[in-house]
C-alpha cells in the first residue's frame, strides 16, 4: 500500500490594524474640507508582530482623483517621505463625494494594490459618511482577496469594536475629530497635494498647521 501524504495547508492570519490619532484626524479633516467631493490619500505605518501599526495619513487629491500624473507624483513623493521616517506605506484612504457610496473606487483598488505589491497587509479605508459626525469610527475597512487584486469589505462584523481586528489607539478621537472641527475649525487649515500644487507653501505632507499641539510632532 502507498501511503500519500498530503502537504500541509499554510492558512494566512489577518493582521491587526491599530490606527494612531493623527490618522484618524487627518482623515476626518481632509473629508470635511472637502465635503462634496471625493478625497483620497495615503497611510504610513509599520508591522511588529501581527499588529499593522498606522501612524501618519498623507493626504492626495481632491480634484485629480483618477490615476493621474498628478496621482503618481503624489504617490512617489508620499513614499519618500515615508522612507525618511523609517515607515511604509501600508494603506489607503478615500471619501466618496456622496454620503450614501461606501465603494472603494477602481482608482482606489489600484492604488491600494500597488502598495500591496510592497507592504502585503496592505488595507484600504472608505469613509462612511452617515457616520463621519457621530462618535463612531467612520471607516470602512477594504482587504484585497488573496487571489486576485480586487478588493472587498472586511469579513469583521462591527470594525473599531472590542474584539476587532480594527481599532483606533484612542476610542474618543471620533468624539475629538468633531470638536476641532467644530469649536477650532482645523480642518481649513488642512492642504493636500492638490492644495500644494497651487500655493506651494503648504505642508501636505505633515500638515503641522491643522494639528492639535500634541499632535504637531508626529510622527517621530
Amino acid at each position: 500500500m502507498i501511503t500519500v501524504t498530503r502537504p500541509r495547508c499554510r492558512t494566512s492570519i489577518m493582521a491587526d490594524y491599530t490606527l494612531g490619532p493623527a490618522v484618524y484626524l487627518k482623515i476626518f479633516f481632509h473629508a470635511a474640507k472637502h465635503p462634496h467631493t471625493q478625497v483620497n490619500g495615503v497611510l504610513l505605518g509599520r508591522k511588529t508582530a501581527n499588529t499593522v501599526e498606522i501612524i501618519d495619513a498623507i493626504p492626495l487629491l481632491h480634484h485629480w482623483t483618477s490615476l493621474s500624473p498628478m496621482m503618481e507624483i503624489g504617490l512617489d513623493l508620499a513614499g519618500k517621505h515615508a522612507e525618511s521616517l523609517q515607515l511604509q506605506l501600508v494603506g489607503y484612504y478615500q471619501a466618496c463625494e456622496r454620503l450614501d457610496d461606501t465603494a472603494l473606487a477602481p482608482v482606489g483598488e489600484k492604488v491600494a494594490s500597488r502598495i500591496k505589491e510592497g507592504f502585503g497587509d496592505a488595507v484600504a479605508f472608505v469613509i462612511n459618511g452617515e457616520k463621519i459626525g457621530t462618535e463612531e469610527a467612520a471607516l470602512i475597512p477594504y482587504i484585497a482577496l488573496s487571489s486576485s487584486s480586487s478588493w472587498r469589505p472586511s469579513a469583521d462584523p462591527s470594525p473599531f469594536t472590542p474584539g476587532s481586528k480594527f481599532s483606533l489607539s484612542n476610542p474618543d478621537l471620533p468624539s475629538h475629530a468633531i470638536a476641532l472641527v467644530r469649536d477650532q475649525q482645523l480642518h481649513r487649515k488642512f492642504g493636500d497635494f492638490d492644495d500644494h500644487l497651487e500655493d506651494v507653501t503648504i505642508d501636505w505632507l505633515r500638515n503641522r498647521a491643522a494639528m492639535p499641539s500634541d499632535l504637531q510632532h508626529v510622527p517621530e
